[in-house]
């Protein structure tokens, strides 16, 4: 039905446009993982997990300096940690990130001496970064189906 101008309104008599399906090719290919870009996906999930990781770090100084007695150790540690992590999380498109990241967290798992926390932040890191690697992996393979 039209207004007085000759334009349609657009609830009357406007047909509804048909879904989108995807083509023929892309529903065979057994070779991808359904996701348009798996290694940029692994490749975002690291850099997300050394992020918050660089960030659990730096909230990690203030406590450091209230229990420890002489806390120089543990910040110097604890900025080198965050420094290295946030280096990483911005060069996730080379391949030797992951076992840097794995890197990263034994030397965290190693700064146990100075605070058992920080040892315990290691371990936490290490199986988010276990599972991200885990991810990757999973993300190179066909699907199951």
């Amino acid at each position: 039905m039209a207004d007085g101008e000759g334009h349609e309104h657009p609830e009357h008599g406007e047909e509804a446009e048909a879904p989108w399906t995807e083509p023929e090719t892309a529903l065979h290919d057994d070779a991808r993982s359904g996701l348009r870009d798996p290694n940029r996906a692994a490749r975002s999930l690291a850099a997300l997990a050394l992020s918050f990781e660089a960030l659990a770090l730096l909230l990690a100084i203030v406590p450091m300096r209230m229990i420890l007695d002489d806390a120089k150790p543990a910040i110097i540690a604890v900025l080198v940690l965050t420094v290295v992590c946030i280096v990483l999380a911005g060069m996730t498109k080379r391949p030797w990130v992951w076992p840097a990241g794995a890197v990263v967290q034994v030397a965290l798992i190693a700064c146990w001496p100075i605070h058992w926390s920080l040892g315990v932040a290691g371990i936490v890191f290490g199986l988010v970064w276990a599972y991200c690697w885990y991810v990757k992996v999973a993300l190179g393979k066909p699907p199951k189906r």
